[in-house]
């Protein structure tokens, strides 16, 4: 059962997937559609569960789930997984690999591989203040309060 993302208890699970690039207006349209219809069908053990979602800056996917009628099980959350998958492939992106850090350099959002983050830190062109979207978190409080976080507040921080 598709709800506003707002309506979702701040104890909601939280699935973030950073794109590789901006999806552009199009794809944005594209995604809003698409993302309804799945979420609008997506059950687990033929029980709807109630979810939303948000597609923040135009380069994440941002997918809540209250668990306090029905939790994903194994078989939904292959379901969304394979629905990510899907979405990459037929817009030529990149959504789940996790190696890859997001974060803003000013008004751009930047999306660097882990190790070139790395030696940005080393060389300063990014530092501890940096702000980083910590894509871990885990519940929707978590995202609302810790998701865009300076990058010495999280697991970012071991580069510093």
């Amino acid at each position: 059962m598709l709800v506003e993302f707002d309506q979702l208890p701040d104890s909601s699970r939280i699935w973030v997937y950073q794109a590789s690039r901006p999806f552009t207006e199009a794809e944005t349209e594209a995604l809003q559609s698409d993302m309804k219809a799945f979420l609008e069908l997506w059950t687990a053990h033929g029980a709807s569960l109630k979810a939303g979602f948000q597609l923040p800056y135009r380069r994440f996917i941002v997918i809540g789930l209250d668990q306090s009628q029905h939790g994903a099980s194994g078989c939904s959350i292959d379901a969304s997984v394979r629905f990510i998958q899907e979405l990459e492939q037929r817009l030529d992106l990149i959504l789940l690999d996790r190696m890859n850090v997001t974060f803003r350099q000013g008004e751009y959002i930047a999306y660097k591989p882990l190790k070139e983050f790395s030696e940005m830190a080393k060389n300063k062109a990014v530092s501890a203040k940096t702000v980083v979207f910590n894509n871990l978190v885990a519940t929707k409080q978590e995202y609302l309060e810790d998701w865009e976080v300076p990058a010495g507040e999280s697991w970012h921080k071991r580069f510093f």
